[in-house]
């Protein structure tokens, strides 16, 4: 069977390759691919392979976007860090799904569930239009959770129990309002767009703040602000001078 990833954290897609190969031998993996144009372009200059994995998120825009550019006729499985309220959409338009960090025992399955549609000749492509409009839905239907992995324990974190995110080089981690630590299979780049703006702030380049893990905040050097979190750890964080506007009218509830 040849396969072709999209996704655009490398750490993911080489997590991926190795496993397929764990579940099946014969899998072949023809390409890994980081963004939707990436993605358009070799679909367009090679014979499609006999299955897609597809990160929902990429650096360029959401995965389904391929489907409107270039016809895709292959089975696709579709891998998400996020227990998304969109999941339910994926399973009634036929379309797997696995969650990030992905372990053995579902990607086997998930490969069994294709191999029985392409042997009936089957696969259903996914309801775009009703996708799109569950992604695009208001912010009381955003994501309520993420799926962390620590050792060979999963676990899933309610955003609300979240105090922040924070990237240390390639590695991103958040922290609990009980100042417990997990790592985080996402950018912040990612977070930023999928978290609640209401609730979640990007005060700067390494890290995403929760509202209500806000302790106190003290004017810093240059406009910027320093914030004293909720927790026993007593951390502080600072605002960068570019975003210290946009923060300010984040905590007055201004920010769309």
């Amino acid at each position: 069977m040849n396969t072709l990833i999209i996704e655009d954290e490398p750490v993911n897609a080489r997590r991926l390759q190795k496993l397929t190969g764990e579940a099946d031998p014969d899998i072949r993996v023809l390409d890994i691919l980081d963004s939707v144009e990436s993605a358009v372009e070799w679909l367009q200059n090679h014979e499609e392979p006999d299955l897609i994995f597809m990160d929902i998120q990429l650096a360029d825009g959401l995965s389904f976007e391929i489907f409107e550019k270039v016809k895709v006729s292959s089975p696709v499985i579709f891998t998400t860090a996020f227990d998304q309220f969109a999941i339910q959409a994926f399973k009634n338009n036929g379309v797997d799904y696995l969650l990030k960090p992905v372990n053995l025992p579902e990607l086997a399955a998930a490969l069994t569930k294709v191999k029985r549609y392409t042997a009936k000749a089957t696969v259903i492509q996914p309801d775009l239009s009703s996708l799109l409009r569950l992604l695009s839905a208001p912010s009381k239907e955003m994501p309520k959770r993420i799926i962390v992995k620590y050792g060979q324990n999963i676990k899933a974190i309610d955003f609300t129990d979240i105090a922040a995110f924070f990237s240390e080089g390639k590695s991103v981690s958040l922290l609990t309002m009980k100042n417990e630590h997990y790592p985080v299979d996402e950018t912040l780049e990612k977070l930023e767009k999928t978290l609640d703006n209401t609730l979640f702030f990007r005060v700067n380049r390494s890290t995403i703040l929760n509202f209500n893990a806000i302790d106190c905040m003290t004017v810093y050097s240059k406009s910027r602000v320093k914030i004293g979190l909720k927790l026993p750890l007593k951390l502080e964080v600072i605002a960068s001078t570019e975003r210290s506007g946009d923060f300010k009218n984040w905590l007055a509830g201004k920010r769309e």
